[in-house]
């Protein structure tokens, strides 16, 4: 199989959607870290918690292949090439995402534990480590 422009959007798709992924993964894990937990622990509860989203995300891309790779008749060729790469991609993207990122973002992420303030300065943050919203004091 050649690269040709089917291919390529083949490709473009790929790199938005697994980055997609890395990135969910990543900002997951950091907000985890900025609530305390450790490198280690806010990416495997980030992954795990991530883990159905990705797999869903991959399973509807590569089973929205299948037609493309079953396909007959005029252009055929052009489909079966851009749905390979799509299907194949998307599994060993989804298998890079989950093992892999990891793995990388133990040797490589920056550790949140010393940028937290101490308990007691620390604002109350909701589960995605964002500060809740205040009213105003009522005016007289």
């Amino acid at each position: 199989m050649s690269i040709n422009i089917y291919t390529q959007v083949g490709l473009v798709t790929l790199i938005g959607v697994i980055s997609k992924h890395g990135i969910l993964i990543v900002e997951f894990a950091n907000r985890l870290q900025e609530q305390g937990l450790s490198k280690r622990e806010a990416i495997e509860q980030a992954t795990g918690i991530r883990l159905r989203p990705v797999l869903m995300t991959t399973a509807a891309l590569v089973f929205a292949m299948i037609p493309l790779l079953l396909a007959k008749g005029p252009g055929a060729a052009s489909r079966f090439s851009m749905g390979v790469v799509i299907a194949s991609g998307m599994t060993i993207g989804t298998l890079f995402t989950l093992f892999v990122l990891p793995a990388f973002y133990l040797y490589l992420a920056r550790d949140h534990a010393h940028d937290r303030k101490p308990d007691a300065e620390q604002a109350e943050v909701d589960a995605f480590g964002e500060a809740p919203l205040t009213t105003a004091p009522p005016r007289d």
